[in-house]
């Protein structure tokens, strides 16, 4: 929504933020900031007002769930039209709508990280399918540099807000293997280490990133410590879940035993892994 001719700057990828005009108005209410948590992170879309309630209260909602629900709404508008100088019903015809049994939040005039996010990484996969790796880094990076911390940081989740936190934990991670990936394949082996190093600490099950920094360290000379990062994560994997690493991870341990420089050759066969490896029945 256009405000004297600047945009409402909205951000979940990190601390919730809203900008007008580079002036914080992030609201400081905290079942309001969950309000508006919830609706950014679903721009676009009709957030059900029961599941608004459930987000705010869990299973067991007040009474007065729904009149607080509509208070909270009513806030948030009268919020954002001081922000801009707009009223409120200008509020509630462009940017926070009223739809039946729920709200939407509009994107179209605001500027959300989310979006340029998606955007950039959607490119940044497309240079990759073209083989263009030297442009999938430029859209990659820059899709990871809209990132300002985890998502929703700040902001206490219920059920609702945790499924998408986490869906948007996964598609950083999963934006940042590709990243690595084309980066490696671009000799650029040493200037991926420091970052490797810290997320395989971060994420002890992710054989992805465990097999990327191998890789790196492998392709820098780094032989011995390659191994180490392969009998750290089969530890973890056998501790933690019962299970082996993957046949992908498996060839790589045994390419690097072997001093075998194409390990760039198994990349191309072996795109990013994604994700942890998953529980076995019966296991937490």
């Amino acid at each position: 929504m256009e405000a004297t001719g600047q945009l409402i700057d909205m951000a979940v990828l990190g601390p919730l933020s809203v900008r007008v005009r580079g002036v914080a108005w992030t609201p400081t209410a905290p079942k309001v900031r969950n309000v508006l948590a919830v609706l950014i992170a679903h721009a676009d879309q009709v957030v059900p007002a029961s599941s608004l309630s459930t987000e705010l209260w869990g299973d067991e909602p007040p009474a007065s769930a729904s009149t607080t629900v509509q208070t909270y709404i009513l806030n948030l508008r009268k919020h954002f039209a001081a922000a801009t100088g707009r009223s409120v019903a200008e509020v509630s015809n462009d940017l926070l709508v009223t739809r039946a049994g729920g709200y939407l939040l509009r994107s179209r005039l605001t500027g959300l990280d989310l979006r340029r996010y998606e955007l950039l990484a959607l490119r940044g996969r497309q240079a990759l399918a073209d083989g263009d790796d030297d442009g999938a880094v430029r859209h990659l990076s820059e899709a990871m540099r809209v990132w300002r911390g985890r998502a929703l940081v700040d902001v206490p989740v219920g059920r609702l807000l945790e499924a998408r936190r986490r869906q948007l934990e996964e598609s950083r991670l999963v934006t940042l293997e590709y990243l690595v990936d084309a980066e490696l394949r671009l000799g650029m082996h040493r200037e991926v280490l420091t970052e490797l190093a810290a997320l395989t600490v971060e994420h002890p099950l992710h054989e992805g990133l465990h097999a990327q920094y191998m890789r790196a360290l492998h392709l820098s000379g780094r032989r011995a410590q390659a191994l180490e990062v392969f009998h750290r994560v089969r530890g973890n994997l056998v501790t933690e879940l019962g299970l082996e690493p993957g046949p992908p991870v498996q060839r790589l341990h045994q390419a690097i035993l072997n001093a075998d420089s194409d390990v760039d050759g198994w990349s191309a066969e072996h795109r990013p892994l994604v994700g942890p490896r998953p529980s076995p029945a019966g296991r937490p």
